[in-house]
């Protein structure tokens, strides 16, 4: 049921991500809420978006922004209530809009009662919840694996006499999937919210859940690669022997009784597995997130990780995106984003600021929603918000951030060289309030909000955007309105072109009708790329452009001033 083609619509979606937190506050406590949410529904529609994806909204200590779950069944006190709840929910379905719910299974905050219970006697029943292991004989952790946010993966649990595992703060402990239990509790509170009339989830980190024990039921060490006790280990626990075992149940229990859109976030996922897991007839999930591309602008193996920054090649850019898009061809469907709550503004990333940040917000857009698979537009994408750069650490909030800092100047990296990286790919770039209009606060808040506004406020808003028709905003309406009117944008086959050029970044879809010819100058130097073999140009219409088309003479040559982005219909 969960893959017949009448529930397929899916894939015609655009889906916008929603940072509860950030989005809009309706009581001047500073944080954004639910109600805030519903209050500005009417913007969503205005877009055009069919999906939104909403960020956690669980009861939390926020240790991880909510990421960090006590409750699975109760709303986070600063975000609202369950009726709350109810009505943005009904509101959007009025207006047309599904929503997916993030799902956070891989693990649990320590304050959830089955972690409580679980910590308290090794002979508790929720114990076998999560995943313990006895020291090592000299009373050290029992892997040398490496948080990622920092320090050991194993946190000392003295009523026990044992090590938790955590692969990411020590206040998220990690589940044991193993425990067929722990599926069924999932299962249970997946039910819960679908019945609540919720159309899907997108799954955090979701291909961690199936650990690589060995015969004997131990985690292998991580192999050494650096000096020093802890190394890297996030590539032990992606991609693990049960996990398509987990995911195919999951889908029999649940998704197979619902209509439902769901997406799988997935680190370090190869192509193979994006097929394994999204085919449309033997998979489990509809789509996933891959990081392939969001690595190309860091240094592989360096001991800073992501923090350390290297300039993109958008050579290598182009090669990466074109092996998912064939790859995944009618075997697959892939995920299209260049933003969300984890990674920074791509205008600044991948684009430019100053006078053309506008007009390489759209080149980025054109080019990535031109692709086969589903858009994704994170809050302010779409008004093409820029990274911030707060001069002092005490103004970041974000967990990652504050651990690797804290770290790396006590390695002996300076101030100035730490919040350089931090101004590049710090997650904060993301969770600065939505600017609404001009006005105090950026109309997020009548209160101080709970993170400092991105200084752009005055000039990038969404009242500015909605009221001038050359907007960023309004190109992503003219993007999203394209993708219902042309099939060939959802099936159509992928043809990279001009593979080599460092600036020109193109590529053909090809349908049975009509050839698509989708291209961006990704650079601030103008360009000349010659017209692509075997695309036809006899009869050639712009469906969209960043600048004026009308100058353009089809057939030889494609001259691109800078950041230039252009959507043919090529017959």
């Amino acid at each position: 049921m969960h893959f017949a083609a009448e529930r397929a619509d899916w894939r015609n979606a655009v889906v916008y991500q929603i940072y509860p937190r950030s989005f809009c506050d309706s009581n001047g406590d500073g944080v954004g809420d639910l109600p805030g949410i519903t209050s500005r529904l009417d913007y969503l529609q205005a877009l055009g978006v069919q999906v939104v994806w909403l960020s956690p909204i669980y009861a939390s200590p926020n240790d991880d922004n909510g990421y960090d779950i006590s409750d699975y069944r109760q709303i986070m006190a600063e975000f609202g209530t369950m009726a709350d709840f109810d009505a943005m929910l009904a509101g959007m379905h009025v207006r047309g809009i599904r929503l997916m719910m993030d799902l956070v299974v891989n693990h649990t905050s320590d304050e959830h009662p089955w972690f409580v219970q679980a910590r308290s006697s090794r002979s508790n029943p929720f114990h076998d919840h999560y995943i313990w292991a006895d020291p090592l004989p000299d009373g050290s952790p029992p892997t040398n694996w490496e948080a990622a946010f920092q320090g050991s993966v194993w946190t000392w649990n003295e009523p026990t006499g044992e090590y938790y595992l955590h692969m990411f703060s020590a206040k998220q402990p990690d589940l044991n999937w193993e425990n067929p239990k722990v599926r069924q509790e999932v299962h249970a509170l997946m039910r819960f919210w679908l019945d609540k009339g919720v159309d899907g989830f997108r799954m955090d980190v979701i291909n961690m859940i199936s650990k690589p024990w060995d015969a004997q039921g131990r985690l292998p060490q991580a192999p050494v690669v650096r000096e020093g006790f802890l190394q890297p280990s996030f590539a032990m626990t992606c991609n693990g022997p049960r996990l398509n075992e987990f995911l195919r149940e999951m889908r029999n229990e649940v998704l197979d009784h619902y209509d439902t859109i769901t997406v799988g976030e997935a680190p370090l996922a190869t192509v193979q597995q994006g097929r394994d897991i999204t085919h449309p007839q033997t998979g489990s999930l509809n789509m996933l997130f891959q990081f392939e591309h969001m690595d190309l602008d860091s240094v592989g193996g360096h001991v800073n990780g992501k923090w350390a920054r290297k300039a993109l090649d958008w050579r290598d850019m182009k090669a990466c995106m074109a092996r998912w898009q064939e790859a995944l061809h009618g075997t697959g469907w892939n995920s299209l984003y260049f933003c969300n709550h984890d990674q920074p503004r791509s205008v600044s990333r991948f684009g430019t600021m100053g006078t053309l940040r506008e007009r390489s917000a759209k080149a980025l857009a054109t080019w990535l929603h031109g692709m086969q698979g589903t858009p994704y537009i994170y809050q302010g994408e779409e008004l093409g918000m820029g990274n911030v750069a707060f001069d002092r650490i005490e103004d970041y909030r974000d967990i990652e951030t504050l651990n690797f800092y804290r770290v790396a100047t006590a390695r002996g990296q300076s101030h100035a060289d730490v919040m350089a990286s931090i101004h590049a790919v710090g997650r904060d770039n993301a969770r600065t309030p939505m600017p609404w209009n001009s006005g105090p606060h950026a109309g997020f808040s009548t209160g101080q909000p709970w993170i400092g506004l991105n200084p752009d406020c005055p000039q990038v808003n969404a009242e500015a955007a909605q009221a001038d028709p050359n907007s960023v905003f309004h190109h992503y309406r003219q993007l999203i309105a394209l993708r219902r009117q042309w099939p060939v944008l959802r099936d159509g086959r992928f043809q990279l072109l001009w593979a080599e050029d460092p600036q020109v970044c193109g590529y053909a879809r090809l349908g049975a009708e009509q050839t698509l010819l989708v291209v961006s100058n990704m650079s601030g130097q103008s360009a000349t790329a010659p017209w692509p073999e075997g695309v036809p140009f006899t009869q050639v219409h712009c469906l969209l452009s960043n600048l004026d088309p009308a100058d353009h003479a089809w057939g030889r040559a494609l001259h691109l001033q800078p950041f230039e982005a252009l959507m043919l219909l090529c017959r």
